[in-house]
């Protein structure tokens, strides 16, 4: 479909959240669709710390597609706590998550109960495979992931969300897997990435000091005069180790937990290659 004819075009803000690339690569596909269907689509990344301000919705869209990554099950903390400062006044927004292969759910119910809960009327939910951010460290979860299979899913998805949006489709997203785990419980595995990185990204050597480390950092832990993340602010989401131009900000060598990781989740790399990219309706 295409937005509708001789009507301003749909104004549709694009929120991401990408601290290594795989949200913000799917986001962009979508904004393609929807200006190859005619909307007016805009991406605003909310990944620095500097990008969220409490009870601000960014941009000027009648309509949101929000798109995250996965952190231990949810979407990340620091933007579940932005969220709940925001006041949706029945604005539709369609969600997206990427992942590296494990632990997809509940995040896509946490979200929408969140986003429900602050005056938001959730449309869609989509998920994407995704290289992990602990392939930086030595994993190899979802190599190469979005491929272009997924990126074929993402167009889809743009398409039919669009449908949502223009009430050609007045549903809105359905029933969503929900967990039976307590609130406590799914803020006490947050640290598990922590028993995995053990080093705190730090940079090794001199730089140029061009601060993107600092600016790029989710929740401002980059000190710019020692080059490393605070240990009680560090996401482990390693935006600093990819933004880096010179390469300098380091981690711990990771590779020994990759084999622990797959057995505690009963997978191995043949079964995660095999996951495919989805949405729901």
């Amino acid at each position: 479909m295409s937005a509708q004819h001789n009507q301003p075009p749909l104004k549709i803000d694009i929120w991401y959240f990408s601290a290594t690339g795989n949200t913000a690569r799917i986001a962009g596909v979508i904004k393609e669709e929807y200006v190859r269907l005619g909307a007016d689509a805009t991406l605003i990344d909310i990944t620095p710390y500097t990008s969220r301000n409490a009870g601000v919705i960014p941009g000027s869209g009648d309509l949101v597609v929000l798109g995250l990554p996965v952190h231990s099950w949810r979407a990340p903390r620091v933007v579940r706590e932005w969220l709940a400062t925001l006041q949706g006044h029945g604005k539709k927004i369609a969600l997206f998550f990427t992942y590296g292969g494990f632990g997809i759910h509940p995040a896509h119910e946490t979200t929408r109960s969140l986003l429900e809960n602050q005056g938001f009327s959730v449309v869609a939910s989509a998920e994407f495979c995704g290289s992990h951010t602990f392939n930086l460290g030595g994993w190899k979860a979802m190599e190469g992931r979005p491929d272009q299979s997924d990126l074929e899913i993402a167009r889809a998805y743009a398409e039919q969300v669009l449908c949502r949006f223009t009430g050609e489709d007045c549903r809105t997203l359905g029933e969503m897997e929900r967990t039976s785990h307590s609130d406590e419980f799914l803020d006490s595995i947050e640290e598990f990435r922590f028993r995995i990185l053990t080093q705190m990204p730090a940079r090794q050597g001199s730089c140029t000091d061009c601060g993107r480390c600092v600016r790029c950092c989710p929740t401002g832990s980059m000190d710019p005069e020692t080059g490393r993340a605070g240990k009680d602010s560090c996401i482990a989401c390693l935006a600093c180790v990819v933004a880096c131009p010179d390469h300098l900000i380091s981690i711990n060598d990771m590779s020994e937990s990759w084999s622990y990781k797959l057995r505690t989740e009963g997978v191995t790399e043949e079964e995660m290659r095999k996951k495919k990219s989805r949405f729901y309706l």
